[in-house]
């Protein structure tokens, strides 16, 4: 064919392809629209559309997981361990929209994920399918999203479910096994459950406080002797004005911090050991309570994370624009008090009422044991975005770990007035810090910090430094999850000690990865 060959355009005319071609405008516009009705899957392997979906396949394909768990339809929201049988997980989720909320406890072992047989494989050169890891029990009963999951310490006999239904629902094992489980008990003050953490007070096991939407508090114990009503309310409180967004029992489950997003902070005296050594604030409640009306407290936009030293010595709030605030805690134990723990149910502001000799010799002890309780010990500003997540090194060490959603995470001295030892800017690039939690061993030095973020990515660190990542003290990554705008994300992990780390992805999978570090 001639190169001076002339085709026809629409209005008759012709062009000689030896010239350039001059469209007016508004034909390219409808050329342009007319390409958008082409196939996604157009074009050769050497246009851009086809690199990309190279790219994007083999960033789906890398996978550093040991074994997977795949039976949640939609996003896994909150996953919780067995203290005893870390081995043992519950994950909790939503079954998609408007279908409820479902959960299951499985067992993490990779061992214990089946393999097809090789009668299923199509070739003998064909590598052997893993299959999932196979539930052992299913929470069934939520009429939306299971956004919460705990186990009960010390034992883990019991396991809870919290959803945004406002359901509590308790599940039991026989004593010292892990199955087969059954569905116990129901109970529902609320309209949506924030979160739940276990109580590891040894005196009150079983026990549990969990947060809710309306800014309430509510602290239960499951009592199976009780045959009608095997969950018990505790306590309840409501002080806060609106959602409570968090809560961390103190080291020995004696206080509980909470915060909310209008920005208060409550220390309860959950069993009453706090009133009975004369510590309580005139509501009978707390032991420490401030809000945005001070302030030198006051964060705008609100507070989501709440850790306590593990020393008990103050609780640290994490807010909106990279906002952290220490509090200073009371000293309550043996030596303050002089007082046994008050019975089931907690003392509260009825024995703090107490008079006679009692009362009043506790007078000089209270003052002391009171320090520094309720001042503010530090206000700190490293990073620029929301604290999503706040953890304390194990002792002896003295370090804090925040996580942000600005992607960093910033790591504090608590015993050197809180100076910023070091600020890993690129923890997770510019996708936000879900979590962040330190190893609890013996053999890692209590060093190793695990993360996870919106990019889909576990890391673990070394908070001492090192070379990794231009002297962030990186360690190791595991991937395998879809990231931030794939419609992934790593939304929480558990790690018992740290040898192994299993997630709940955003994704709907729950990923179980090896690691030797520990």
């Amino acid at each position: 064919m001639s190169s001076s060959h002339q085709n026809p355009n629409e209005d008759g005319d012709v062009y000689d392809h030896d010239e350039p071609a001059m469209l007016d405008p508004n034909e390219a516009g409808e050329e342009i629209e007319d390409d958008g009705d082409a196939a996604m899957d157009s074009g050769s392997e050497g246009e851009d559309g086809g690199d990309n979906d190279e790219i994007m396949q083999e960033i789906q394909l890398q996978n550093d997981s040991s074994a997977h768990f795949d039976a949640h339809k939609d996003s896994i929201f909150t996953i919780a361990q067995h203290p005893l049988y870390p081995n043992i997980v519950a994950t909790g989720g939503s079954e998609g929209e408007d279908l409820g909320g479902i959960g299951y406890i499985f067992d993490s072992t990779p061992d214990a994920a089946p393999v097809l047989p090789p009668s299923y494989q199509t070739s003998p050169n064909e590598p052997v399918e893993r299959k999932s890891l196979s539930p052992i029990f299913t929470l069934e009963g939520h009429t939306d999203s299971i956004n919460a999951l705990t186990f009960t310490l010390p034992n883990g006999e019991f396991l809870l479910s919290g959803g945004l239904d406002g359901k509590l629902r308790a599940y039991a094992s026989p004593k010292g096994k892990v199955q087969p489980w059954k569905f116990l008990a129901e109970a529902q003050e609320v309209e949506e459950v924030n979160w739940m953490v276990p109580c590891p007070n040894p005196a009150y096991p079983n026990t549990i406080a969990l947060g809710a939407n309306d800014g309430s508090v509510w602290v239960y114990t499951v009592d199976i002797s009780s045959k009608d009503a095997p969950l018990q309310i505790v306590q309840s409180y409501f002080l806060h004005m609106e959602s409570c967004t968090a809560g961390a029992w103190t080291a020995d489950g004696k206080m509980l911090a909470t915060v909310s997003e209008e920005g208060s902070l409550y220390v309860w005296d959950v069993f009453g050991e706090a009133a009975m050594a004369g510590l309580t604030q005139e509501n009978g409640q707390t032991v420490v309570g401030l809000t945005a009306t001070d302030q030198r407290f006051a964060v705008e936009g609100g507070l989501f994370s709440v850790a306590v030293a593990p020393s008990g010595a103050f609780v640290v709030v994490g807010g909106a624009g990279g906002s952290i605030k220490v509090v200073g805690l009371p000293r309550l134990g043996a030596e303050a008090s002089g007082a046994a723990p008050a019975g089931r149910g907690g003392a509260g502001a009825a024995s703090k009422g107490k008079g006679g000799k009692q009362a009043g010799g506790k007078a000089s002890g209270a003052a002391a044991a009171a320090g520094q309780a309720g001042q503010i010990l530090a206000d700190l500003q490293a990073q620029t975005d929301g604290i999503e997540s706040l953890a304390f090194a194990p002792p002896p060490l003295t370090l804090l770990a925040a996580g942000s959603v600005d992607g960093s995470i910033a790591l504090f001295d608590s015993a050197h007035r809180f100076a910023v030892r070091r600020h890993i800017k690129e923890a997770h690039e510019e996708h936000s810090i879900v979590k962040v939690e330190f190893v609890q061993n013996s053999r890692t030095g209590g060093w190793l910090l695990t993360s996870c973020g919106m990019d889909g990515v576990v890391r673990r660190w070394d908070t001492r430094g090192g070379t990794g990542m231009a002297n962030s003290g990186f360690v190791a990554e595991w991937r395998g999850h879809r990231g931030d705008g794939e419609g992934g994300g790593v939304l929480g992990f558990v790690q018992g000690d740290g040898s192994r780390i299993i997630t709940a992805g955003d994704d709907g999978i729950s990923l179980v990865f090896e690691s030797p570090l520990a």
